[in-house]
């Protein structure tokens, strides 16, 4: 295969995908995935009901900012119509672990599921991870150009800046109370630096985590603070 063909095919890859191996496009605000349509039309319907997330939200808030910026958990997962909160840690990164709104209330339980480990530090180690990946022999039967894709991403990667994931925390009980269009789940990662949202209309949002202020400036309704809470 040429090198001119080598390079059409990566940028074919990159084109391709919702979110590609090096992240969302600059220009991008955000994508909107459409869903089932039947959840469209039956949106205002749907109440929200208040979930164990809900009854916790004021205690959980600083412990998903210390679990993203002191401790093991690069990607956070919380269903807020289930209950379902997932982390996942630096420390075993192909696993997904499950834990319940109230225990993660407990300073005791959070030090021993979450070991800690500083925001640099845990970056540094991911960057390690991908380093050690790079140098095993079966990463070499890799196509070329996944390879070269790979590379292209870890020589620009930066973590989610610490700011950001404080911005996007404080925000979810504004964009969980919301009238209308209230939040059903939300994924952070600070690996790829994106938030992804689904809301209990169809479909899901995926915002860049440094867009993720413009997004809410959108996307709120008017009397709804970023930076506060609207819950009755």
């Amino acid at each position: 295969m040429t090198i001119e063909k080598d390079l059409e095919n990566e940028e074919d890859i990159l084109k391709e995908s919702i979110v590609s191996a090096v992240g969302l496009s600059s220009g991008q605000v955000q994508i909107g995935i459409r869903g089932d349509p039947s959840m469209r039309e039956t949106t205002f319907q749907r109440k929200r009901y208040k979930s164990s997330v809900d009854e916790h939200i004021d205690d959980l808030i600083p412990v998903f900012e210390d679990l993203l910026l002191r401790r093991s958990t690069y990607k956070l997962f919380v269903g807020f119509n289930n209950g379902e909160i997932r982390t996942t840690s630096v420390f075993d990164p192909l696993r997904e672990e499950i834990h319940a709104a109230d225990k993660l209330c407990d300073p005791g339980y959070v030090r021993r599921q979450f070991p800690a480990i500083g925001y640099d530090d845990k970056n540094q180690l991911m960057r390690n991870l991908y380093r050690c990946l790079r140098k095993d022999p079966l990463y070499q039967k890799m196509p070329v150009t996944w390879r070269n894709i790979l590379s292209r991403r870890s020589e620009k990667w930066k973590p989610m800046p610490q700011h950001e994931v404080a911005d996007i925390l404080v925000s979810l009980p504004v964009l969980r109370m919301m009238e209308d269009y209230y939040l059903r789940n939300v994924t952070i990662s600070i690996v790829q630096g994106i938030v992804r949202m689904q809301f209990n209309c169809d479909g899901t949002q995926l915002v860049p985590g440094e867009k993720f202020r413009h997004f809410l400036e959108e996307n709120l309704p008017a009397g709804h603070s970023a930076g506060g809470s609207s819950r009755d």
